[in-house]
């Protein structure tokens, strides 16, 4: 591990980084999580185009709950997003739904031409 270098400007350390993998510089066992309060992620607006069937569904959910409409959508998205990522990630769903779609019963295959 190298001792930490000095850089005359950010353009200087951007330029040193871009080509280094930092494991070679830093001592990464060292390093302690920080809690960013006060960061706000960025947000783009985008178009959404959605049955007016449902807008209206996630209108009437979104009063009852005292939020708005956008925010609901939103955390609706983030939950399953959430959701979608645990399933691909714990290996334990992935063998419960294997062991469990091989103790599903299978229908009899039916010959051609026959019915019955």
């Amino acid at each position: 591990m190298s001792k930490q270098r000095k850089f005359q400007n950010e353009d200087e350390e951007r330029e040193y980084w871009a080509t280094r993998d930092s494991v070679d510089e830093i001592d990464w066992s060292k390093a302690a999580r920080t809690i960013l309060p006060n960061l706000k992620p960025s947000v783009r607006t985008i178009s959404l185009r959605l049955p007016e069937s449902m807008l209206e569904a996630l209108k009437n959910l979104a009063n009852k709950q005292d939020v708005p409409y956008q925010s609901l959508i939103k955390v609706f998205l983030s939950e399953r997003i959430e959701g979608e990522h645990r399933r691909k990630v714990d290996p334990r769903r992935a063998v419960r739904r294997r062991h469990n779609k091989a103790l599903q019963p299978t229908r009899p295959s039916r010959a051609l031409g026959s019915r019955g």
